[in-house]
């Protein structure tokens, strides 16, 4: 009975009640599909919801689709992939790591293999059987998987997570994690939204830089020049200043940088890798110019920034300088360009006689010690302008994100906002090729969901806890 003048409030229905009692994760990636199924686990009512038409498209491209989930390397230098906010992921890695994922992935089916570098993957090579493993983790703890859902924002009042904004209207959470990855490869689904989402709502996005891609060079002509030319073996150094200010003696004779040295480093330097890489039409790319390319970036906010290849690291200055004239002298008659097609590359003989001014047709006897210390000054420093790098897009990973600062490392939970809780890349932890950044996105999304799920399923009413048996989840 209700008394006249006044509108009865209806008491919600027991399917609003669930929901209200619910952890929503936004984005089925390898953080999401983590955290979705750690809470379920704590006895939650989860809701993933993807934007594309399936879970785990990021996960099936890495590792060349061999999926590189992790890596052997002892926790302490596992941390120092991560540069500075390694630190952050202290916590969960000593509650959720290498041993614990892989134990895991066991119980689910896929069997992993330790390879160069300590790289670990599945033994069948296939980046499919890791996400065929979390479907069944999420059917075995009863996750609702929903694709297609376009996620708009994140629904707050009064400083507390009320669920999550879509095309069709709020869906009402207890919980949220936010696990929208990056803003590169975006036909996987990370389009940055999540950043979005955290800002409308208060929290400080650490500026976003292309991490682990390609860099452009001013001189893109010559560059293009010596399009598809793989060297190996060779030592790239990146300085701040110009090219022609380059001091090759500064080249160290060792690799530093992220996750091989805990220095701060000042000076000219910047980082140096020996390896591999490659020029294209644009600049240069390759593994240790990817591996350096993030602290390029960032010294470019700060001023010019330019490239040395030494092409010739085993040797000395003055033992390529004993090694020149030796060969010189002993085919004086051949000429200049024959007398490259031994030390380089077919395509980058044309840029060398350009660069040298030597005439390609001169016999070696007739070239000058002065000549010849042109070459050799080329050959241990072919320099370069970077004028940037190629777009987030293009990228392997994004750098920046949610502000570190306001995140709680023992569950990820915001600091600002009750009820949510970030995993995985838009946060800013971003890490060097070698499966620390699917180590990242695992863990921190078991601390997440493990936290959401205990959250939600300490309010009345919330499902008992699912246990995962020994053969839970296999079909």
């Amino acid at each position: 009975m209700t008394t006249p003048g006044r509108t009865s409030i209806p008491s919600l229905s027991e399917k609003q009640a669930t929901e209200k009692r619910r952890v929503i994760v936004i984005g089925a990636g390898a953080a999401g599909m983590m955290a979705a199924g750690r809470a379920a686990e704590r006895g939650a009512r989860v809701l993933l919801l993807e934007k594309t038409d399936g879970p785990g498209k990021k996960i099936l491209i890495s590792g060349k689709s061999r999926c590189n989930l992790t890596n052997a390397r002892e926790l302490a230098d596992f941390i120092g992939m991560y540069g500075p906010n390694g630190r952050f992921l202290h916590s969960a890695f000593h509650r959720f790591f290498r041993d614990e994922l892989l134990a895991f992935l066991g119980r689910y089916g896929v069997e992993t293999k330790v390879e160069r570098g300590g790289r670990i993957f599945p033994v069948s090579d296939d980046a499919a059987d890791v996400v065929q493993a979390f479907r069944r983790y999420l059917k075995a703890q009863a996750v609702e998987l929903a694709t297609g859902v376009r996620v708009t924002g994140i629904a707050v009042r009064d400083g507390r997570v009320e669920g999550v904004r879509t095309e069709k209207g709020v869906l009402p959470a207890a919980a949220v994690v936010l696990a929208t990855g990056g803003a590169t490869w975006p036909a996987t689904g990370s389009g940055g939204d999540g950043y979005r989402f955290a800002a409308e709502i208060g929290h400080r996005i650490v500026k976003l830089r292309p991490g682990l891609v390609p860099l452009v060079v001013e001189e893109i002509a010559r560059a293009k020049s010596m399009q598809g030319v793989s060297l190996k073996n060779v030592r790239l150094t990146a300085f701040r200043g110009t090219a022609p200010a380059i001091d090759p003696a500064l080249t160290p004779a060792k690799d530093i940088g992220r996750g091989l040295d805990r220095k701060r480093r000042r000076g000219p330097v910047i980082e140096s890798r020996m390896g591999e890489m490659l020029f294209t039409h644009f600049g240069i790319g390759g593994p240790i110019t990817l591996l350096m390319s993030l602290a390029v970036v960032d010294a470019l906010a700060e001023g010019p920034v330019s490239i040395s290849i030494d092409l010739k690291p085993a040797l000395t200055a003055e033992a390529l300088r004993i090694r020149l004239q030796r060969d010189f002298d002993q085919s004086g008659k051949r000429v200049f360009r024959n007398l490259l097609a031994e030390l380089l590359p077919h395509k980058m003989i044309d840029p060398f006689v350009e660069l040298t001014g030597i005439p390609q047709d001169r016999p070696g006897h007739q070239i000058t010690a002065a000549e010849r210390d042109r070459l050799l000054s080329l050959l241990k420093s072919l320099r370069f302008n970077v004028a940037g790098a190629l777009p987030l897009a293009s990228a392997i990973v994004t750098a920046g994100g949610v502000d570190l600062k306001e995140i709680d490392p023992r569950t990820m939970a915001s600091r600002l906002i009750a009820g949510l809780f970030f995993c995985g890349e838009v946060m800013d932890i971003d890490a060097d090729t070698g499966g620390y950044n699917l180590q990242a996105a695992f863990s921190t999304g078991y601390i997440a969901g493990e936290a959401a799920g205990a959250l939600a399923a300490e309010l009345p009413g919330a499902a008992p806890p699912l246990i995962l048996g020994d053969d839970a989840g296999r079909e």
